[in-house]
């Protein structure tokens, strides 16, 4: 797999990253229950496939997530890259909240890397940007934690360009991890020119739409989704949106069967078929999702495919607008 310079780094990212919000098991966004030996099976075969880098979030599975990935990476001689973020704290309960204090960033770090294994975090994001009036204060807390050694370089995750531009003179902003899908196409209006004209990488998480943009997802499965799991409360996944996105996805299948692809194959090279994107984060819960994702990162679409593909999007869009 080829890799791709992140930014001003001197991180080489593979074009696919090995995204872990669903290994955290049960918690007020998570995926439901999940079997910890195959979380560790898809962790390890990504590696041997030759993902590089591991994105997680102190939030995912409050510490699960880190948990499961520091267990399996420990020991290695060679360590992947690891991303992970803060700003996202829980109560008792188990609510989850925004907290950008000073205090509070650096014990998350703290925690972080103790269930992580390491010593420094390769790339440390802000989760997202709430409160909003706190973000500068947390930038600069994480800008202490480069000093001290604990983290390499710093991102941010769900930031506009506006807040980017109250970050970016205090510290240079390494990384954007926005959202990114042929059903989520924010991006393209004004992040992505900022990024490329800034220097910043790209590293987009949900290319797959949380699972819809595979082709594996039906009404009888929507319907059964465990009660724990987010995608239940997911616009996207509930009607008149449901539809709708189903319907774009059996007409995609022409394009993915054209090249001998499948579609989760295809959504992925969909997102990287732009130049401002680093690398995709591709979530995997078991060994064989990853082995069908990974390849991907070697396709590029051809003028004829993606002219295609932005013709059923425009007609996607405008059947949303007339259920909407």
């Amino acid at each position: 797999m080829h890799t791709r310079r992140l930014g001003p780094t001197d991180l080489h990212l593979s074009s696919i990253g090995l995204g872990t919000w669903a290994l955290g098991g049960v918690w007020q966004y998570g995926w439901g229950p999940q079997d910890e030996q195959e979380s560790v099976a898809a962790i390890r075969r990504a590696l041997e496939l030759g993902v590089n880098w591991i994105d997680t979030a102190s939030a995912y599975g409050l510490g699960r997530s880190e948990e499961v990935v520091g267990r399996t990476i420990q020991g290695l001689v060679e360590k992947p890259i690891i991303a992970t973020k803060c700003g996202r704290v829980w109560n008792e309960t188990g609510k989850i909240f925004g907290n950008l204090k000073r205090e509070s960033i650096r014990a998350e770090a703290e925690s972080s890397l103790t269930r992580l294994k390491i010593d420094t975090i390769d790339l440390y994001q802000i989760h997202w940007p709430d409160p909003d009036e706190d973000i500068e204060e947390a930038w600069e807390a994480m800008v202490e934690l480069v000093k001290e050694g604990k983290a390499r370089y710093l991102g941010v995750s769900n930031f506009s360009v506006e807040q980017l531009n109250r970050i970016q003179p205090i510290h240079p902003v390494a990384s954007v991890q926005p959202p990114y899908s042929m059903l989520a196409r924010g991006v393209e209006a004004d992040l992505l020119a900022y990024c490329a004209a800034n220097n910043i990488g790209v590293i987009p998480y949900s290319p797959m739409q949380k699972g819809l943009l595979t082709g594996k997802i039906t009404r009888e499965r929507v319907r059964n989704l465990h009660e724990s799991d987010h995608r239940r409360r997911d616009s996207n996944f509930r009607e008149p949106r449901l539809s709708a996105n189903l319907e774009l996805v059996d007409a995609l299948r022409v394009v993915a069967e054209r090249r001998g692809k499948t579609l989760a194959q295809l959504a992925i090279a969909w997102v990287l078929r732009c130049p401002e994107v680093t690398a995709a984060i591709v979530g995997a819960r078991r060994a064989s999702q990853i082995e069908e994702t990974v390849g991907v990162g070697e396709w590029v679409l051809s003028q004829e495919d993606t002219g295609f593909i932005e013709a059923l999007l425009d007609d996607h869009q405008r059947t949303l607008k007339g259920k909407d």
